[in-house]
């Protein structure tokens, strides 16, 4: 049995599959930059959590 050829295999809104990867390709190409910026300013969050969690705990420490 032969394998069906992506570029003649339709899939939904008409699109060949292989039009459907190029769009996806291109669609997750845009979306990685911004992923990263938000990666970016939740690691600053955690950063400034944990340092107020350390001064927190930092003060406490000396409390009986």
């Amino acid at each position: 049995m032969t394998k069906p050829d992506p570029d003649q295999l339709k899939g939904p809104g008409g699109l060949t599959l292989r039009q459907i990867h190029e769009q996806v390709k291109l669609s997750a190409g845009r979306d990685r930059p911004e992923r990263l910026q938000e990666k970016s300013a939740q690691t600053t969050n955690l950063n400034r959590w944990q340092r107020f969690v350390r001064y927190i705990w930092d003060k406490n420490k000396g409390k009986p």
